[in-house]
């Protein structure tokens, strides 16, 4: 059974203090949650915050990005050792803006994901077509190619420690969300291209979220897809009561 997961991606959103007064209310309104794993992944700066706030909860800490390096002269950058040792226990890898606007590739996700592995923490690796290819007809061929090139080297049993995501660029902070057909459509797709590059019990143990303009509006719609494991949630994780909505998604 893959417990559902709902990861908050504040992105570049929320100061020190803003993001306490976040995760505490999170906290406290997901108390009685059960059915699901919850994730915040906050800034770097706001990683200490968050920490106290939910320590000794079932929430869990996560970090947006991570450099493969252990340490060195590398300015702005953030090593695998200095997110464990501020509490987290996941890291979001490859996600698209990364890509986009910072010139992530499969190469430098693989690199990531192998520092990773290397250390208790759990990758989150994203993978998505843009609008340009999702109309071209080719995105089917160009999400299988981001898994071999990010998941590439990698053995089964070290997959099973990673969680993926599917996050279509067209849907994220756009308003657009892939139809539950389309997602559904998508996720069974990448199942299934693990389990050619992989195995098939590889491929029914993985994780597989959906992120993308995911409100509570369409979640359950969403969850309803059978290869659809939880939800990397943007905006709407950037205020508690629609986080929290998102959260309760089962008990509506």
């Amino acid at each position: 059974m893959r417990t559902p997961l709902i990861v908050g991606n504040w992105k570049m959103h929320k100061t020190i203090s803003e993001a306490r007064l976040l995760a505490r209310a999170i906290r406290d309104g997901a108390a009685d949650v059960s059915h699901c794993q919850i994730v915040l992944a906050p800034p770097f700066t706001a990683l200490a915050a968050v920490r106290p706030e939910i320590e000794g909860t079932p929430l869990l800490l996560a970090a947006q990005n991570v450099y493969w390096e252990p340490n060195g002269a590398f300015t702005g950058e953030v090593s695998v050792s200095m997110l464990q040792d501020a509490g987290c226990a996941l890291v979001i890898v490859g996600h698209s803006e990364r890509r986009q606007h910072f010139g992530e590739t499969g190469e430098t996700v693989n690199r990531k994901i192998r520092a990773l592995l290397e250390s208790p923490l759990q990758p989150i690796v994203c993978v998505g077509e843009t609008l340009a290819q999702r109309e071209s007809g080719d995105y089917f061929e160009i999400v299988a190619q981001q898994l071999r090139e990010s998941l590439a080297g990698l053995t089964a049993q070290e997959l099973l420690r990673i969680i993926l995501a599917y996050e279509p660029v067209w849907a994220i902070g756009t308003g657009r969300t892939a139809s539950p057909e389309t997602a559904q459509e998508m996720h069974e797709a990448v199942r299934n291209a693990v389990s050619r590059h992989f195995d098939e019990g590889t491929a029914r143990g993985i994780r597989i979220l959906y992120g993308g303009s995911v409100k509570p509006e369409n979640i359950g719609g969403l969850m309803n897809g059978p290869d659809i494991d939880g939800a990397l949630v943007g905006g709407a994780s950037l205020e508690a009561a629609s986080f929290l909505s998102i959260i309760h998604y089962n008990s509506r």
